[in-house]
């Protein structure tokens, strides 16, 4: 028979996870590429460590990307024919509480894509 361990939440937040949905030009989501370069900076500036990622690109034009962390994620999604993008990050408090990190890729985030948040839920997990 398996054991299972129980994890007291009480003792251990597994970390902040911010989703959201944002307006903004056509023009900032049809590069992916742009995209690419400014999540890898990101990355490395708040010492963040990729281990994968999926950049697709859509005939229509939009994006769909996935980076994976040794932290947890970052994705994006976006809809140019409606000006629209879903995104989100997640950083786990696994050896430090990186909720300021969370915040911070967020924000320069939404600051790189000139956008308009639309809808923002902070989840403490």
């Amino acid at each position: 028979m398996k054991t299972i361990a129980i994890v007291n939440m009480q003792d251990y937040n597994p970390g902040l996870h911010i989703l959201s949905t944002f307006s903004a030009g056509e023009d900032q989501l049809t590069n992916a590429d742009l995209c690419r370069r400014n999540f890898d900076e990101l990355i490395s500036e708040l010492s963040l460590q990729k281990v994968g990622e999926v950049y697709h690109s859509f005939e229509e034009g939009g994006y769909t990307a996935v980076v994976c962390l040794t932290e947890s994620h970052v994705s994006i999604h976006t809809w140019p024919e409606h000006k629209l993008a879903t995104f989100d990050v997640f950083l786990s408090n696994f050896e430090k509480d990186n909720s300021e990190k969370v915040r911070a890729f967020f924000n320069r985030t939404i600051a790189l894509f000139n956008g308009t948040v639309i809808s923002k839920q902070e989840i403490f997990r």
